[in-house]
């Protein structure tokens, strides 16, 4: 039980520690194994894994990445931007190795039990399968980083998705030197995790304990 608490708490999103070493097959295959095993609405299991490791894809999805960057930077000014332009929002071509997870929300039939109140079930789904292979890469001794900076439409084409998968992580995978102690948006000064009891409510949400949106 400890070492599941070490890894859960061990684990980072992944920039600049990549290695650009490969994964060796034999742990690839544990890793999705894992991812595989997660819980799904309805054992829908509604995930995709696509496995990216051509020069001209990783180029062509860092490119986007970056323009999408800059668009977001744009909107910063002051202080905000100066500690956005400290940070590296991704890993692509360092990790060598994308895995483009996408959520098929027509996996498990017309009717998936469990998922006619909540539809987003199916894509909470697809969530439960990141974290596990999160979890599964950290104990492996690798980096994973999970790129946001994206339009899906490009994504989507970009690898193929039929237009009834939806594109819902670009994770980098790979060997990394090592793992930070402190998250690098906490340890450049973006955001700092908030305590336990701020978040935990008794009964009822309680106001008094909401933390600042801002």
């Amino acid at each position: 039980m400890t070492d599941l608490y070490d890894v859960i708490h061990r684990r980072r999103d992944t920039r600049r520690e990549f290695t650009g070493q490969p994964v060796a097959p034999a742990v690839l295959q544990r890793v999705l194994a894992a991812a595989h095993a997660a819980p799904s609405v309805g054992m829908s299991q509604p995930w995709d894994f696509i496995l990216v490791r051509s020069p001209a894809t990783l180029d062509a999805f860092a490119d986007h990445v970056r323009a999408e960057r800059d668009v977001f930077a744009a909107r910063l000014d002051g202080e905000r931007a100066e500690t956005f332009a400290r940070i590296k929002i991704e890993g692509i071509r360092e990790s060598g190795l994308g895995v483009v997870v996408g959520y098929d929300a027509a996996r498990g039939g017309a009717h998936v039990l469990g998922r006619h109140a909540i539809d987003d079930a199916g894509l909470y789904s697809v969530v439960c399968a990141i974290q596990n292979l999160w979890l599964a890469a950290t104990a492996e001794g690798l980096g994973v980083g999970w790129v946001s900076f994206y339009r899906e439409e490009f994504l989507a084409e970009l690898v193929g998705l039929p237009v009834h998968v939806r594109p819902v992580a670009w994770l980098c995978l790979g060997p990394v030197a090592d793992l930070p102690d402190t998250p690098d948006l906490e340890r450049y000064g973006w955001r700092h995790r908030d305590p336990l009891h701020a978040v935990v409510h008794d009964e009822r949400y309680d106001l008094r304990r909401a933390t600042p949106t801002a």
